[in-house]
């Protein structure tokens, strides 16, 4: 059974910073590209970034470009992303995922961004 578990959330202030984590079991972790998801309250699930398989490209949305950081270690099984300059915007449930398959996604971690 493929189990991903976000961890690392928690309430920041705008302009703080933040480091998720995602410890992955249940699948070979380093043959799966991967993807950071997030859905805000009353929005849909939105992609935030993806790395390929082997961690050489990596990809962001607009509305993060510039501020977050994916990477990974597949030698731990573990996926990252790095939040830097945080927003109110950017509040919201994070979940890592296969980049191919968003259905099998863990529980989340929540951020708050908010003064």
């Amino acid at each position: 059974e493929v189990q991903l578990q976000a961890s690392g959330g928690g309430l920041v202030q705008p302009g703080g910073s933040l480091r998720l984590s995602c410890a992955a079991s249940g699948l070979t972790f380093s043959s799966y590209a991967m993807t950071w998801l997030r859905q805000a309250p009353g929005k849909e699930l939105e992609r935030v970034s993806g790395i390929s398989d082997g961690g050489g490209s990596t990809s962001y949305a607009d509305s993060v470009k510039g501020r977050f950081t994916i990477s990974r270690d597949n030698a731990k099984n573990t996926l990252y992303l790095q939040m830097n300059n945080l927003k109110p915007e950017d509040t919201a449930v994070y979940y890592c995922a296969k980049a191919t398959n968003w259905l099998v996604r863990g529980q989340g971690t929540l951020v708050t961004v908010s003064s």
